[in-house]
C-alpha cells in the first residue's frame, strides 16, 4: 500500500522541483568588444554552467540566481535541522522513558543524561538557524 504514495510523493516532489527551477530566469550575459561567434545552448545546460563555475557563481547587480538559491538553501538548512533535531530527541526521550519504565531506581541518571543529550541536539538545530541566517542576510557570495 504504500508503493503507490511513495510514487505520489516522488511524482510531486519532481514537479515542484520542476516548477521551482523553471521559475529562475538566468542573468544576461555581457559581451566584450571581441567575442567569439556563441552557440545556442539550452537553458538547463546555462543554468548548470553557471552554478557550477566559481567564478559566473558570484551575483552580479542583475543576476537573481544567488539571493534566490540562497533563499531555498536557508529553507532547507533550517527544515533539516529542525526535522532531524526533532526525531532525534523523540527517539531519545522515548528510549529515555522506556529505560525508567524498566528500571525506575536509574530514573535521575538517566533523566540527566537525556537532558544533557537533548540539549547537543538543540545546538544543531541553533546550527542550522545560524547558516540560514547567514545565507539570508550575510551572504558571502553576493558583493
Amino acid at each position: 500500500m504504500s508503493a503507490p504514495r511513495s510514487l505520489v510523493l516522488t511524482a510531486s516532489v519532481l514537479l515542484s522541483c520542476g516548477a521551482l527551477f523553471s521559475a529562475f530566469v538566468p542573468s544576461p550575459l555581457t559581451r566584450s568588444a571581441v567575442s567569439a561567434p556563441v552557440i545556442a545552448l539550452p537553458t538547463a545546460a546555462l543554468s548548470a554552467a553557471a552554478l557550477v563555475t566559481p567564478t559566473i557563481a558570484y551575483a552580479d547587480d542583475s543576476s537573481v540566481w544567488i539571493p534566490a538559491l540562497s533563499a531555498v538553501g536557508a529553507g532547507f538548512a533550517i527544515g533539516l535541522a529542525a526535522i532531524g533535531s526533532g526525531v532525534g530527541q523523540g527517539i531519545a526521550s522515548g528510549r529515555c522513558i522506556d529505560g525508567i519504565s524498566r528500571q525506575p531506581e536509574v530514573a535521575d541518571d538517566l533523566r540527566g543524561v537525556l537532558l544533557l543529550s537533548l540539549a547537543f541536539m538543540e545546538s544543531l538545530t541553533i546550527y542550522g538557524l545560524v547558516i540560514a541566517l547567514v545565507l539570508l542576510f550575510a551572504n558571502p557570495l553576493i558583493k
